[in-house]
């Protein structure tokens, strides 16, 4: 399938989870087979040679992380919500485009000097990506890289990630 199609099977839900907030729901993409395939392998295409260790971000990150780690032989670390890891290495709270929230980053499973490559579903404010480095870079690994399927261009998260490598497949 051609990687244009497979985006266009992103739903668009206006008003959740709140007013005035446009959400772009992935469920119908990653409910069919060839368009799913298509993303992934457009994903493990965005990262660079160098990357040993993939983080997927809670939740839809953690599909898209270990679909292209599995494409890739890469290993995946979860970044989870608060309270979801028995033992934890780190964790950053940041801001939402619709309010807050929090990451961890499970103890033991990032080694310094590590390249590790982020992925998730969409770039919005940025602040996800941004907790996820930090975390990441706190336990000594080296973000390499961020690979999103959808920017939201408007919202100004390339701006909070200045520096990094940024791959998005669609920029809205």
């Amino acid at each position: 399938m051609e990687l244009e199609k497979a985006l266009g099977l992103i739903a668009e839900v206006p008003d959740f989870p709140e007013p005035g907030v446009l959400f772009r729901d992935l469920s119908p993409l990653f409910a069919d087979g060839p368009g799913f395939a298509t993303v992934v392998d457009a994903l493990a295409g965005t990262l660079s040679p160098g990357v040993e260790l993939l983080a997927g971000v809670e939740a839809r990150g953690f599909l898209l992380a270990a679909a292209v780690g599995y494409a890739r032989g890469l290993g995946v670390v979860l970044i989870r919500k608060p309270g979801k890891l028995p033992s934890v290495a780190g964790r950053v709270d940041y801001a939402l485009e619709y309010g807050t929230a929090g990451v961890e980053l499970p103890a033991g499973v990032v080694h310094p000097g590590q390249r590790v490559g982020v992925i998730d579903d969409v770039l919005a404010t940025g602040g996800t990506v941004a907790a996820t480095a930090k975390l990441l870079e706190g336990a000594g690994a080296v973000v390499d890289g961020v690979s999103v399927v959808l920017e939201l261009a408007a919202l100004g998260g390339r701006g909070v990630l200045a520096g990094r490598r940024i791959e998005a497949l669609q920029v809205v």
